[in-house]
């Protein structure tokens, strides 16, 4: 099991699917470990009551049906599925709107989706999605990338302590894909994921909503930085070195 996780955090987004099922045929007994553990490209389903898209994953997933959190409803219909209570709906409904915002202002479009539920008497879970697709054909906006993805999953889990305070504890994971192909830059392909947790104790006087909004405002912010350094920033020195630009132009000519 620490070998095939060891393998799924260095394949790349893209091939995950692929991979993640070959590992399932070849450990059927750690399919829910897997299942679990794993991370894959976001999916997303329309709902057909209200015209929008919601984002799949684990957690609205029951059976082979996922509940839109626009609607509260199964797709495909699902009789007996699990529904978050009356105040963990209220505070979805809640969280999928300020998102929804938050979401547009960021990432100029794009999908989101904002799950809630408890976890037991004194704690509870909220899980925010965001999935933008960056190409021309996609969402978007400037048409510079060929195939581009950012998937960006956030899950907090919040415990109510004493004295009105809560324990937050926040696990991100992003996934970043994308292609170029024209004639200035040609053809180049850049994939990866990358995974942080962040704990804070913080009071609960603004409501749940606001502190997890900072956490996760905070968190994605240094993801950005973080992929910057890492894939954009050791790319283009790995390039610099292999290809260092010419130097004729600053030769100087002999004089005569």
């Amino acid at each position: 099991m620490e070998a095939a996780m060891g393998l799924m955090r260095r394949m790349p987004p893209r091939h995950s699917e692929t991979a993640l099922s070959a590992l399932l045929t070849l450990l059927p007994h750690h399919s829910s470990d897997l299942l679990s553990q794993v991370d894959q490209p976001l999916q997303a389903l329309c709902d057909v009551d209200n015209g929008k898209e919601f984002i799949l994953c684990e957690y609205n997933r029951d059976a082979d049906s996922y509940r839109s959190p626009w609607s509260n409803k199964y797709h495909p219909p699902l009789e007996d599925g699990s529904m978050p209570s009356i105040e963990m709906r209220k505070l979805e409904i809640e969280a999928n709107e300020v998102f929804t915002i938050y979401r547009d202002q960021y990432y100029e479009g794009g999908i989101s989706s904002v799950y809630m539920w408890e976890d037991d008497e004194e704690s509870f879970v909220g899980c925010f999605l965001i999935k933008k697709d960056g190409s021309k054909t996609g969402h978007g906006r400037r048409g510079f990338l060929q195939e581009g993805a950012w998937d960006a999953i956030h899950v907090i889990e919040v415990r109510l302590e004493d004295e009105g305070t809560a324990s937050y504890c926040l696990t991100s994971t992003v996934m970043l894909s994308l292609t170029t192909d024209n004639n200035a830059a040609g053809t180049f392909s850049l994939s990866g994921s990358i995974r942080r947790q962040m704990k804070m104790k913080l009071s609960v006087a603004e409501g749940h909503l606001c502190n997890m909004g900072r956490m996760i405002e905070e968190m994605e912010s240094k993801l950005r930085n973080s992929l910057d350094q890492v894939y954009f920033g050791k790319t283009k020195e790995m390039v610099c070195t292999l290809r260092p630009p010419s130097e004729v132009g600053h030769m100087k000519l002999p004089e005569k």
